[in-house]
């Protein structure tokens, strides 16, 4: 009897823990999960959290202190090379990761599928399609030494990601893909493994508001941030805050403090605390990835998501050109939000 394929994939996030979790829901795989931890106590918790929960679903769990020092890339590399040269198949969550393009590279393995991290996934298939360099949205154009000493990596990466007579590539994804390259199988992701294990939710009357790291990577003015959350609040009769796992510690306590929010920094990614209860009955968010993964998440219940638009004043100086249009798009590709205008 023939065994399963072998199936190797690398997360750096807890939301690409869940979505790998939901594609495994999908298939029958000899699958094992490499986290590449990263630094920020935040994510971490959350990652070992979303780490119990797969081995819980039988999965083979590696944890990597792939970031823990000058030689923890070379043990971690090393360390992981068998089973790269070994796996018929690849699953990654951040094609944009250096770390990832580098086990990329150093893969024989024929099929590749790329799991939901967010909104990155529609900029990394619009990039795809358009055979350009894969940068976040956010970077600015300018590029650094590390930038040109990781360019021809990067290149391959891109390469190895693009479907060919020889490779197939997969994106699984909740987000809404428009002008995928040729070739590649784009599979819906509709959390059926999120609602299958959590839930329903018990409902308040009350709205919660899930906050975003967009002042934290330089794309939004954090006062004009404060005074969009103060109004949200008043207008939407907001009590509890849902931190971003990236948004600092100073910012929070500003908040609390202008507003009266409870903050609340969850320990799971939100689609699961969201589907475990209790949650507001309006959910209330800026452009990010839960404007579309909630309303799945939450299909069935009678939690309604808002979304409210980035007013461009409310951009920095320092921000990408096109910070403005992506989180337009975002915004705009939503399925089953209500819209907000900034200040109405």
């Amino acid at each position: 009897m023939k065994s399963a394929p072998t199936t190797l994939a690398f997360v750096e996030s807890p939301v690409q823990l869940l979505n790998l979790l939901e594609w495994a829901h999908t298939t029958t795989m000899d699958l094992t999960v490499v986290v590449l931890s990263p630094l920020d106590p935040m994510s971490r918790g959350q990652l070992r959290r979303m780490a119990e929960l797969a081995r819980g679903e039988g999965l083979t769990v590696r944890w990597e202190e792939a970031r823990g020092g000058v030689a923890a890339p070379f043990q971690t590399i090393g360390g992981l090379t068998p089973l790269l040269r070994g796996a018929d198949r690849i699953v990654i969550g951040d094609p944009f990761s250096r770390y990832v393009q580098l086990l990329l590279a150093l893969s024989g393995a024929r099929d590749l599928t790329v799991v939901d991290d967010g909104t990155a996934t529609m900029e990394f298939i619009a990039q795809l399609a358009a055979k350009e360099p894969l940068v976040r949205w956010h970077r600015r154009g300018r590029r650094g030494p590390r930038d040109l000493l990781f360019a021809p990596m990067a290149s391959a990466a891109r390469r190895r990601l693009t479907p060919s007579v020889r490779r197939a590539v997969e994106v699984f994804s909740s987000m809404p893909v428009a002008d995928a390259p040729p070739g590649l199988t784009v599979t819906t992701n509709d959390f059926a493994w999120t609602r299958s294990r959590f839930g329903p939710p018990r409902i308040t009357r009350t709205s919660d508001l899930v906050g975003t790291s967009l002042v934290e990577t330089g794309v939004v003015d954090q006062g004009r941030y404060i005074a969009a959350v103060t109004d949200l609040a008043r207008t939407h009769r907001v009590t509890r805050y849902f931190a971003h796992r990236r948004e600092s510690t100073e910012k929070l306590h500003r908040l609390h403090a202008e507003t009266g929010l409870e903050i609340v920094r969850p320990d799971l990614p939100l689609e699961l605390i969201a589907r475990r209860g209790p949650i507001g009955r309006t959910i209330v968010s800026f452009p990010s990835t839960v404007v579309h993964t909630l309303p799945l998440a939450l299909t069935g219940t009678e939690v309604r998501v808002a979304v409210c638009d980035i007013d461009p004043a409310w951009l920095t100086d320092t921000a990408s050109p096109r910070a403005q249009g992506f989180l337009a798009g975002v915004t705009g590709t939503a399925r089953d939000v209500q819209r907000l205008v900034p200040g109405v």
